[in-house]
């Protein structure tokens, strides 16, 4: 007996039929894939007039058989050529392919079923009506893609639509990585773009260049490089090599994850100079405006984290998802809708800023370079002035001007190092901005900049910092150097509490010191000396910081480099994402044993004595180890071990006792604070420290890396100055 296979589904359980209401047209192109579509439509925008008219459909939307019919019956017989890219092969859209087929055949209209993959296929060519050869020259253009072939795609159908003739094009290969565009330097600093080789065949590379024109229209010669990947070795080679060849000043990079390979650096390393991370959200605008976070998890993790990995600089959004914008011509791309990556404005114009930075002060003679060194002021025990973590500030200025003036910075004549807090702290904090001036420039703030300013602080005037119509910083003058205190973010009564809120604005004093340097001083690049200053705890988002956030309302495009202590990695994360910082990594203060102190030592000899003649003296062990515990009991050591007499019994509380100072004498304490660039005075007891944390480790080596740290200091901070690419570390 034979069962015979029986449809129990109803149509209305089946998928929806979808009317996709287009009219007839010259070319008709239908494909699963939305970068296809997307593709060709950017080359039929992109072409001359007159155009042809030109319909593009999902194939998503045509699954259903009615929906088959229907298109075929109203807009496939009344079109003049029919254009099908089947990825999957014929078994994907067999009912389609072949009502389109016997459609076509009925009224001699040009039909090409292409395949999607690299593969031939022998079926999808039978039901094609075109010629073999136009056959493959059209599977040619899509399985190369790009812009290029595309419009030569939309030629060769609309010369088969009687539109034109055949100009024989033939399909062009589209190399793993390429130039997408350059621009003549003609004695401009070059600043290279990479992105993605899938934007471009996707036709979805408005954002780039957009930012290529905005480069430009600041000063740069901008060069834009597609690649595959910059891990596939082809594209990867290709990147490299024409980094080295042009030597850009900046490049801003597109492509996401990192680059490393087998631990080997990224391609974006042969430049030698800063990489600014530009970043694409894959959620809309409206999304990221109402987001304090400023990216979902996945975009912080891939267009961010692992980034960072490389040692990329942040420049922020330059696009974010959208449908594609209408056509301008009439009649065009008729129920067409593609999601692209629209560019944004704002963050092409922060990103070229971020670039032009960075280039001008690659470009500008040592000796002519304008720099701020700002002191974090952390209100710590004391209220000392110009405390940072684990840094001696000022003789880490020192240090630092001692290694400017070395390198050919205009110092001017420098003083001795213990004048310094003289200058900086205890003298009265001197003009910098007259009232007038601040206004100017704090008008050409960001509306809600200015609102959150002056909701939370008043006007300017009532500002503590302003005196006599003039606001007043504490801050000095070594040559081109300006040396300066960080301001009060907000109240000096309750600075502790302000220092890291996020929902308080700055103060006015506080914006007029960064007006100040940015606009009024024209500084070239800002050094926060030390862990850590408050700008980036300033109300705005986490990342991918809009024009409203004020870190980068006060920044702009000034490069931010900021040494900061390598064991605190996660607030140094926030200085990058929030400042778009090179963050230098440098040594914790020296540490040594802690030793024994007190009663301990005397207490380490009794027992010593109990241990020599437990076993051959009972008796005086007894009695020694009853002393022991006594003396400890009344130094308060017995009770720092947790240990009550009454409690415990005597054998067990002196080996407790015992245990509890080995561990304390073998403690490892902070011995004084870590000067930036120089190697820590204890060098023997901190190496000593290394090997007995890190046993397995090889002595030489630690010893020459932690030899190395200073010297690494004082190398990563000039690199950053000269506008090179700093390694990423720790931090």
């Amino acid at each position: 007996m034979h069962l015979l296979v029986r449809e129990t589904r109803s149509v209305d359980e089946q998928e929806a039929a979808d009317d996709l209401g287009h009219a007839p047209a010259d070319i008709v192109v239908l494909s699963f894939s939305d970068a296809d579509l997307g593709s060709l439509a950017a080359a039929w925008d992109a072409a001359s007039s007159p155009r042809p008219d030109l319909r593009l459909a999902p194939l998503a939307r045509l699954r259903h058989p009615l929906s088959v019919d229907l298109y075929a019956e109203t807009t496939i017989a009344g079109s003049r050529c029919v254009l099908v890219r089947l990825l999957g092969g014929l078994e994907y859209w067999r009912y389609g392919a072949e009502e389109l087929a016997e459609t076509c055949r009925r009224h001699r209209i040009p039909l090409a079923l292409v395949p999607g993959n690299a593969r031939d296929d022998a079926r999808l060519a039978g039901l094609s009506t075109v010629p073999q050869a136009i056959w493959a020259r059209l599977d040619g253009y899509l399985r190369e893609g790009g812009p290029r072939n595309h419009a030569a795609c939309l030629r060769l159908l609309e010369h088969l639509a009687g539109r034109g003739p055949d100009d024989g094009a033939l399909p062009e290969a589209v190399p793993t990585a390429g130039i997408h565009g350059s621009t003549p330097t003609r004695g401009r600093p070059r600043a290279t773009v990479v992105f993605y080789r899938s934007h471009l065949m996707a036709g979805d590379v408005a954002a780039f260049e957009a930012l290529g024109q905005a480069l430009e229209a600041r000063g740069l010669a901008p060069e834009l490089l597609y690649a595959a990947s910059l891990k596939e070795p082809a594209a990867a080679g290709f990147v490299a090599d024409r980094l080295r060849q042009t030597r850009p000043a900046v490049v801003l990079n597109a492509t996401f994850f990192s680059a490393r390979t087998d631990g080997a650096g990224s391609p974006l390393d042969a430049a030698g100079a800063p990489v600014l991370q530009l970043m694409q959200p894959v959620g809309g605008e409206s999304a990221w405006r109402d987001s304090r976070r400023g990216l979902s998890q996945t975009d912080l993790a891939m267009q961010v984290v692992l980034p960072e990995l490389d040692g990329r600089l942040l420049a922020g959004a330059i696009s974010f998802k959208a449908p594609r914008p209408p056509s301008t011509h009439p009649g065009a791309l008729q129920g067409f809708a593609q999601t692209v990556n629209r560019p944004f404005e704002p963050g092409i114009a922060r990103a070229a800023d971020r670039a032009v930075g960075w280039a001008k002060l690659a470009g500008t003679p040592r000796a002519e370079r304008r720099v701020a060194i700002l002191l974090s002021d952390y209100p710590a025990a004391g209220g000392q002035v110009a405390h940072a973590v684990g840094l001696d500030s000022f003789a880490s200025l020192d240090a630092i001007l001692e290694l400017l003036r070395a390198a050919g910075y205009a110092t001017g004549t420098l003083p001795a190092a213990e004048r310094l807090p003289e200058l900086l702290c205890h003298a009265p904090p001197t003009p910098i901005l007259s009232l007038a001036g601040y206004r100017t420039l704090f008008d050409a703030l960001p509306a809600a900049v200015r609102a959150m300013t002056v909701d939370a602080w008043g006007q300017p005037e009532a500002d503590p910092a302003c005196v006599d119509g003039r606001f007043v910083l504490r801050h000095h003058r070594f040559g081109g150097l300006v040396v300066a205190v960080q301001p009060d973010r907000g109240s000096a009564l309750d600075r502790k509490a302000g220092y890291h809120d996020p929902d308080l604005p700055a103060r006015h004093g506080y914006l007029a010191a960064y007006l100040w340097l940015r606009e009024a001083e024209r500084v070239q690049a800002l050094v926060h000396l030390g862990t850590h200053g408050t700008l980036e705890w300033l109300p705005g988002k986490a990342a991918a910081l809009s024009d409203d956030c004020l870190p980068a309302a006060l920044l702009r495009g000034l490069p931010v480099i900021y040494p900061f202590i390598v064991n605190n990695p996660g607030e140094a994360a926030c200085a990058k994402r929030r400042l778009g910082a090179v963050t230098i990594g440098h040594l914790t203060p020296p540490i040594g044993r802690a030793g024994s102190h007190g009663a301990a030592p005397a207490l380490e000899r009794l027992i010593e004595d109990y241990a020599a003649c437990d076993g051959l003296d009972r008796r005086r062990a007894a009695l020694l180890r009853a002393e022991i515990l006594d003396q400890a009991e009344a130094a308060g050591l017995l009770a720092e071990t947790g240990v009550r007499r009454a409690d415990t019994d005597d054998a067990d509380a002196l080996a407790r006792l015992d245990a509890y100072l080995c561990d304390v004498k073998e403690l490892q304490i902070r011995d004084g604070l870590h000067v930036f660039g120089r190697t820590p005075p204890g060098r023997d007891a901190l190496l000593d420290a290394l090997r007995r944390t890190a046993p397995a480790a090889d002595p030489d080596s630690l010893a020459a890396a932690l030899d190395g740290c200073a010297g690494a200091e004082a190398r990563a901070l000039l690199d950053a100055l000269d506008g090179r690419r700093v390694a990423p570390g720790p931090s």
